[in-house]
């Protein structure tokens, strides 16, 4: 083969780390920003923590670390394919003034005073929540095993009905429910213990007059009847909710008051206060042992209205400002290849482009953010059922950005409205088309849907064809299948279920 030259003509997207820097921070929550900038601040000299509490305006901001030298270009500019970060300065008057991108019956202002972020103590949060769920239910577990291990402390028993007690709490779940069936337990004692299957009860027995009331219960059915033993004698409906509990439990899941009248022979007014009894029980009576761990939500985004206009402003709390330290940035010799000059000029470098890309994250935020305000207007001004279908596309193609770097800015981001705190992806939904040729946001219907139950006679149920035809009235042409998918969406059970007694 013989071996030769050849030129060849193409196109490549690179991914600069700068680049690479921008998307990441891009797509952090606040939490994980405010650990990124502290971050930063730790390992870079030349960051520092501006002392000043607000600029003069948004130009001067760009000015603070421009003025250290800095002349390189924006980290990056959309191609196909690919993510912008590129400043839009026309974007900012049109926003501004409202003329020549927004409709006139659509007025959206924008805060630009913020851009950067704003002063305020980095986060101390730590890696704790990044266990996510399953980590606070072994906490749950691990106090509530506590507390019952401390109420055994303080009972008398034999070393051997403690063994037992030990085995049967370290069997019993975060609910306060026994996962392993009392004859597993009984298998694996008797192997070192000579004991009878009657001494694993009689201790079970004991550990269930343990608080919270209801613990070490195998079962919903025996949960209950712990709870209503403990219940003072002269309770109203005491032994009609035990009889009840222990024989007619399936009938009242499946709302057969029916037949539990016909079998208890009570009257209807006295059934509704029978079961009211038993609704206010707590089948999970472990998670009243600790308390519920309350996760804050900080929103990235204000939006207000202040003169009949919608204001679009980032939370200025959410990060503390930044800016170029000009006394290490004056040491940076041209001419000196030195190893401090070179360790200071390298950092010079990072935290100009770790600014940039704080500076590209909350315009791309504040951009994505309006848009979403512009389109979703009826819905701060009337409420979900005046959602509009939105999907990445349209936002996309208004702040001309790719798909990708539209999902990165909605992940994790919350917007603070009148009505309530929202995550950005909130606002996007799919439509279902009208007989009217028009459409109708997924999320509009969801709403309608929870009317329309909140409106039924809890004596007879709307099914699902039945909110179908409710919704068809409406002109929204919707399935029956759809119904019941965004039913179980909302936590709503069947109409079965749902079947309640006047």
């Amino acid at each position: 083969m013989k071996q030769s030259l050849q030129l060849k003509l193409g196109q490549q997207l690179t991914m600069t780390p700068q680049l690479q820097q921008a998307i990441r921070l891009l797509q952090l929550s606040t939490l994980d920003l405010q650990q990124e900038i502290q971050q930063a601040l730790d390992s870079n000299p030349l960051l520092e923590m501006s002392e000043e509490d607000s600029y003069p305006s948004g130009d001067n901001r760009l000015d603070d670390y421009n003025s250290a030298g800095n002349s390189d270009p924006a980290p990056g500019s959309e191609t196909s394919g690919g993510e912008s970060f590129e400043e839009s300065p026309d974007w900012s008057s049109q926003e501004l003034d409202g003329s020549s991108s927004m409709a006139d019956d659509l007025p959206v202002d924008i805060q630009w005073d913020d851009l950067l972020p704003s002063a305020s103590a980095p986060s101390s949060q730590g890696d704790d929540n990044n266990d996510g769920d399953f980590a606070a239910q072994n906490s749950a577990s691990e106090s509530l095993r506590a507390q019952l291990l401390w109420q055994l402390g303080l009972t008398r028993l034999s070393d051997t009905d403690r063994l037992i007690a030990l085995s049967i709490i370290d069997a019993t779940d975060a609910n306060g429910r026994i996962l392993t069936s009392l004859e597993d337990i009984y298998e694996n004692l008797c192997r070192d213990l000579d004991i009878d299957f009657d001494e694993v009860i009689a201790v079970l027995h004991r550990l269930q007059q343990f608080e919270p009331a209801g613990v070490c219960a195998r079962d919903l059915q025996e949960c209950l009847i712990i709870q209503l033993d403990q219940l003072p004698a002269a309770t109203p409906w005491l032994e009609h909710a035990k009889l009840i509990v222990s024989r007619y439990l399936n009938q009242v899941a499946s709302s057969d008051y029916a037949q539990i009248l016909r079998r208890t022979r009570l009257k209807e007014h006295e059934l509704k206060d029978v079961l009211a009894l038993i609704q206010s029980l707590d089948p999970n009576p472990g998670h009243t042992a600790v308390p519920e761990s309350i996760e804050y939500i900080v929103p990235d985004v204000f939006v207000t209205k202040k003169n009949g206009r919608w204001l679009v402003e980032l939370n200025p709390d959410i990060a503390p400002k930044l800016r170029i330290n000009t006394g290490y940035a004056n040491l940076i010799k041209r001419a000196d290849n030195s190893a401090d000059n070179t360790f200071l000029r390298d950092n010079l470098q990072e935290a100009r482009w770790f600014l940039k890309s704080l500076h590209s994250r909350n315009e791309t935020l504040m951009k994505v953010a309006s848009r979403i305000v512009e389109h979703q207007r009826n819905f701060l001004e009337y409420g979900t059922e005046a959602m509009k279908p939105l999907v990445l596309h349209e936002i996309a193609e208004a702040v001309e950005m790719h798909e990708s770097t539209i999902s990165r800015a909605t992940t994790n981001k919350y917007m603070h409205t009148p009505r309530g705190i929202f995550e950005l992806k909130y606002f996007f939904s799919s439509h279902v088309s009208t007989t009217a040729g028009g459409e109708c946001s997924s999320t509009a219907i969801r709403a309608l849907i929870k009317k329309l139950v909140a409106a039924e006679n809890p004596r007879r149920p709307l099914s699902d064809n039945k909110i179908a035809d409710l919704l068809k009235d409406q002109g929204i042409e919707i399935a029956r299948r759809t119904i019941a998918k965004y039913r179980d969406a909302l936590f709503i059970p069947p109409s079965n279920e749902r079947k309640r007694l006047v």
